[in-house]
């Protein structure tokens, strides 16, 4: 957008342009302020800073700084396991297979001695039992299984099945838990989410700034494809950017499984800049508002992000 909206503005002044690529905004900056540029032609953030190196022309753009996510940015198989333990449930679950390892030794001795059509071999009677054990743990009902003791057998097979219940509902219920608190811990949807995470940002750019300002672990990349491989990767956490940037990255790449969150924070403008004391600053500020006000700004706008 912002070459389309200078080359617009360049052609009303009469300039002809040729483009020189920096790796990065504060390569730019440094460049402008030398005078080795004539125009810095980006996306670049108005600050106290940098008004007070460059000149800076009119802003042209409302814009601040938002989150780049993944999608899928819930909890693994580990997280659930680190979770299950810090919360006390595997302790839990390892008593219950100690208790199913000796039911089945139980029910399997008492099957021996008073069901005459269970089976001989050990191995075939514990298999027998284990199955049996592991049935009503899992879902509350036990097989087919002869009733040795009448009314007094029907009542122990019912107490069985109502430990087999509570022992289900417990590993449901904990998993469920569990489950439920690493996805409200593990989500990023705002800046507020972002400390002890890994957060991506450009050298020199206001999002490192911000970063930095608020103590945040963060990793440098030269460029949004680069950030975004990372975060797809997940060798980082988050990509904190210009929201206009992550917007419409994430409009041009729908396939790659990033989102932009949150509501924007630190809100700024952009503008060119220039060399102190240029003699395009002027004009070319007078060809924004000009293009501002005829609605043309708006259409290159609307190009890039839509009629939002």
């Amino acid at each position: 957008m912002a070459i389309d909206l200078w080359e617009l503005a360049a052609g009303q002044i009469g300039i002809a342009s040729r483009y020189v690529e920096y790796e990065n905004t504060g390569e730019l900056v440094e460049a402008t302020a030398s005078g080795a540029v004539d125009i810095a032609v980006t996306n670049m953030t108005v600050t106290r800073e940098r008004a007070e190196r460059i000149d800076l022309t009119h802003p042209w753009f409302d814009a601040g700084q938002r989150i780049l996510v993944r999608q899928d940015s819930g909890a693994g198989a580990g997280d659930l396991l680190r979770g299950l333990n810090e919360s006390g449930h595997l302790q839990t679950y390892a008593g219950i297979a100690l208790v199913i390892v000796l039911a089945t030794c139980l029910v399997t001795l008492f099957d021996r001695k008073f069901d005459h059509d269970f089976p001989k071999r050990w191995r075939d009677g514990i298999a027998e039992s284990f199955y049996t054990v592991m049935s009503v743990a899992t879902s509350g009902k036990a097989p087919a299984r002869k009733n040795l003791f009448g009314w007094m057998g029907r009542i122990w097979q019912g107490l069985w099945l109502v430990c087999g219940i509570a022992v289900l509902a417990y590993v449901t219920s904990s998993v469920t838990s569990v489950m439920t608190a690493l996805s409200l811990t593990n989500q990023i949807n705002s800046v507020a989410d972002l400390p002890g995470r890994i957060a991506g940002v450009q050298p020199g750019s206001v999002s490192e700034d911000y970063a930095r300002q608020a103590g945040l672990n963060t990793r440098p990349f030269q460029h949004i494809d680069e950030a975004a491989d990372a975060l797809a990767d997940g060798a980082v956490d988050a990509v904190l950017g210009d929201a206009p940037v992550l917007e419409y990255y994430t409009h041009k790449n729908p396939g790659r499984g990033l989102t932009v969150v949150g509501p924007i924070f630190a809100p700024d403008k952009y503008a060119f800049g220039l060399p102190h004391d240029s003699e395009l600053t002027r004009p070319l500020s007078v060809e924004i508002i000009g293009l501002h006000e005829s609605g043309r700004l708006a259409e290159i706008r609307a190009r890039y992000f839509g009629n939002e």
